[in-house]
């Protein structure tokens, strides 16, 4: 026997040391409380193991699925079958938490709730990682990362519109405030998407300008990087006065919306926190074109500007668009915050849910902010990938 079929035997019988990790902490989570039953929408809920949420005969197969997410995430050299294990194990999870709603409340009275506790989202964050993990080592190009990403939320929202979740608290949050979520997603989305576009708009022309004169790089840069220091609650604050002033002196003003509180503060805000990251990409982006690329153009007679926009531009977009990502990412996270001083957004279900003591209305600001975080980083890294050269790109 060859030493190269000796490798690659032991090859095969490698066992993936973060797929070791994921398989025991998911036994762990096993053991914890998987979903809470509680009187009322207020009041704590008492936690109910992932063996007790349904009979036995709706439980086995959920159980069984997640088991074999976990055993089939350990082999190291099979990703696609760790990651078929992953959907396999998250699959579980729904068939868990559909089975075991309605179940939980055939006797838990007119006003009770059920919610998913520790051990669900512990297995969901595990089978997640492992899923993540498992593409990683598949390293799929952008457009079958497009793919995927349109797949799971298709599923996702498949599953949402066929009511299977519906007996859930957070779910009943919902639907309760379906019309106040959709106006409170319109504004978040306003929020995050507005301020980067209003952004890109005063950045690009700035971080340009900055990349030609160095002593102007030489004040703007730090004069940004001073306003990312300021703390985002007190970035909302020091807005208030501010607009506050202006609404209340310039003719005009409140008519077109600025005022102390609401959306004009938050957006603002979001602005100057979004300038940081534009600028300083834009400068980094067209600084790494080479300098023979450079000399190349200048040779064709190319002016300042069509070295910009043919040469500069295209090389130095993938760094560009990864400062749009951060920005995208962050201010779709700080658009929470706006709901503090009236701007809206998820944060308005998240600070009353605080103030109600209610966590499934927190939840139900929180897990869509995290959902069109995760879902943008995914979009934009794809972007940032296909504007890559060829040559460079994942396989």
């Amino acid at each position: 026997m060859s030493v190269q079929t000796i490798a690659t035997g032991d090859a095969r019988h490698r066992v993936s040391p973060p797929g070791l990790l994921f398989a025991a902490l998911g036994l762990a989570a096993l053991f914890g409380p998987f979903m809470t039953l509680a009187a009322n929408r207020i009041v704590a809920g008492e936690g109910v193991s992932i063996w007790a949420v349904a009979p036995p005969s709706l439980t086995l197969p959920g159980v069984v699925a997640v088991l074999l997410g976990l055993v089939l995430g350990l082999p190291a050299v099979w990703p696609r079958l760790r990651l078929l294990g992953a959907v396999l194990g998250l699959g579980g999870l729904l068939w868990l938490l559909a089975q075991g709603a309605p179940a939980m409340l055939e006797d838990g009275g007119d006003y009770a709730r059920v919610s998913p506790a520790i051990g669900f989202w512990c297995l969901l964050t595990i089978l997640m990682l492992l899923m993540a993990d498992a593409l990683a080592q598949l390293a799929p190009g952008p457009l079958m990362r497009g793919a995927l990403l349109a797949a799971v939320l298709g599923a996702l929202a498949l599953i949402l519109w066929s009511g299977a979740l519906s007996p859930l608290s957070v779910m009943q949050e919902y639907s309760s405030r379906r019309s106040a979520f959709i106006d409170a997603t319109a504004r978040h989305l306003q929020l995050a998407f507005g301020s980067l576009a209003t952004a890109a708009v005063i950045g690009f022309p700035i971080g340009i300008l900055c990349h030609r004169d160095q002593r102007l790089r030489g004040t703007t840069l730090p004069a940004l990087s001073f306003l990312q220091t300021i703390p985002s609650l007190a970035m909302f604050g020091i807005m208030i006065p501010i607009l506050g002033w202006i609404g209340d002196t310039v003719p005009g003003a409140q008519a077109i919306g600025i005022a102390g509180i609401g959306f004009a503060p938050a957006f603002l805000a979001l602005v100057l926190y979004s300038l940081l990251p534009v600028v300083a990409n834009t400068v980094t982006g067209l600084a790494a074109a080479p300098p023979t690329a450079i000399e190349a153009a200048r040779g064709m007679g190319m002016t300042p500007g069509q070295r910009l926009l043919r040469v500069e531009l295209p090389l130095g977009m993938p760094v560009i668009l990864t400062g749009l990502r951060i920005v995208l990412v962050q201010n779709i996270g700080l658009a929470v915050i706006a709901g503090l001083i009236g701007g809206g957004g998820y944060g308005t279900f998240v600070f009353q849910g605080l103030n109600q003591t209610a966590t499934d209305l927190i939840l139900l600001g929180a897990l869509p902010t995290v959902a069109l975080a995760l879902v943008s980083a995914i979009v934009m890294d794809i972007l940032v990938e296909l504007t890559r050269p060829k040559a460079t790109r994942t396989a």
